[in-house]
């Protein structure tokens, strides 16, 4: 299976994104923090929200192998921007928890999760991703 979508972001970190299929349009600003109005979305969130839809897949398949019902599982990414010597670097912690189940086997799960997310795969070596479960 292939897939591809397309984005268009006229005006970055202050303008507008959009799908070109035009079913999503968000109106772009800095967050607060970084000395913005704080009234409209950021690339983090959105990396955010794709990050950890991607990562619950991942555990929901490999759940499966596992004899654990993957739907129950909640993954929360948490992405940060922060600045260094060369620039800003993101950093992401996924939070994961799946109610009922062994915690070693929920990390374990977590860790295949890890090898075989896309979103994990591209990330790895390039920015700092900490998965955690609880």
């Amino acid at each position: 299976m292939a897939y591809t979508t397309t984005a268009t972001t006229k005006g970055g970190r202050e303008g507008r994104a959009m799908l070109d299929t035009g079913a999503l349009a968000l109106a772009m600003a800095p967050p607060k923090e970084m000395g913005g109005a704080g009234d409209g979305h950021n690339p983090e969130q959105l990396f955010a929200l794709g990050y950890s839809a991607c990562f619950g897949s991942a555990l929901m398949l490999v759940a499966r192998k596992h004899g654990v019902d993957g739907a129950k599982a909640r993954v929360s990414a948490a992405v940060t921007l922060g600045q260094s010597d060369t620039g800003y670097d993101l950093s992401v912690e996924l939070t994961v928890s799946v109610p009922g189940e062994d915690h070693a086997k929920v990390e374990a799960m977590v860790a295949e999760a890890h090898q075989i997310c896309p979103y994990s795969k591209a990330t790895r070596g390039n920015i700092s991703v900490t998965p955690t479960v609880v």
